[in-house]
């Protein structure tokens, strides 16, 4: 057929969504169109439709050729929610944060959490895994998260003006006497209405499908100390290459809007 996709097309796509096995046909098509990727011009549409013909067409059943399990049939996901905006001038003006129950890990006392920040204006992502308490997150990890944040910013010659939380524990005490000796305005949002807290509530659903769920597919008993690595790779690759298409990064990764800095010379 003259319009048939060529073999080793549908052979490069089917390796690299075996390889990334959290990122969607939308996803995988902009980075096959990337030159270190070989330059592959195919259509999400068209990306879908090969996966489809090798019975990958769905997340969980790459996921679970990965991990060696029969997935089970996955349902239809629900339309997307009108687009809602927040107005920002500039990166630092508003920072998101919030926090991520990861589970309890084998080796490791209490469970893990993930807090997590991403700044507003840029899309830029600061995460780090936290062992503590299996009921809530602690307070001293989002305070110590919120000083970097600060710090981050200030290096790369942004002001960090706000911090946008819900209303849990971990958002009060010493949290807010740290945002206070910061000089930081501390927002919350509307009780009950999470999505308030959009941006990082996104964030949280990225990291899930593009990290956890691979980097759990892969590994038979996880540790904190390998997920602390899944979570510093993928950090990298989402700040620094992967492309975002936002309102304000626009195509552009968010190091390119927020600017560089010595942050990964640690």
């Amino acid at each position: 057929m003259p319009n048939a996709t060529p073999a080793c097309v549908e052979q490069r796509v089917v390796a690299f969504s075996l390889g990334h096995p959290g990122f969607g046909p939308d996803r995988i098509a902009a980075e096959l169109a990337r030159a270190k990727w070989g330059g592959i011009r195919l259509s999400p549409n068209g990306v879908w439709r090969v996966l489809r013909r090798h019975g990958l067409n769905t997340r969980t059943r790459r996921l679970g050729l990965v991990a060696g399990w029969a997935a089970p049939p996955e349902r239809e996901p629900r339309p997307a929610p009108p687009a809602r905006h927040l107005e920002v001038s500039r990166p630092g003006e508003l920072v998101q944060m919030d926090c991520f129950y990861v589970g309890r890990l084998q080796g490791t006392k209490g469970a893990v959490w993930q807090y997590t920040a991403i700044d507003v204006g840029s899309a830029y992502c600061w995460a780090e895994l936290r062992a503590g308490s299996v009921k809530h997150p602690q307070s001293r990890w989002t305070s110590a998260l919120a000083r970097r944040v600060a710090a981050d910013l200030a290096a790369r010659g942004w002001s960090l003006d706000a911090v946008l939380t819900d209303h849990g524990s971990e958002f009060a005490g010493e949290f807010a006497t740290t945002l206070a000796d910061l000089g930081l305005e501390h927002r919350r949002i509307v009780a009950g209405r999470p999505q308030t807290n959009g941006c990082v509530e996104r964030v949280h659903e990225t990291i899930l499908e593009e990290c956890w769920k691979p980097a759990f597919a892969r590994h038979l008993l996880p540790n904190i100390t390998g997920l602390r690595e899944e979570l510093r790779r993928y950090l990298r690759y989402y700040n620094t290459d992967r492309a975002h298409t936002g309102r304000w990064t626009r195509g552009r990764t968010p190091e390119q809007v927020i600017g560089k800095a010595k942050m990964w010379a640690r």
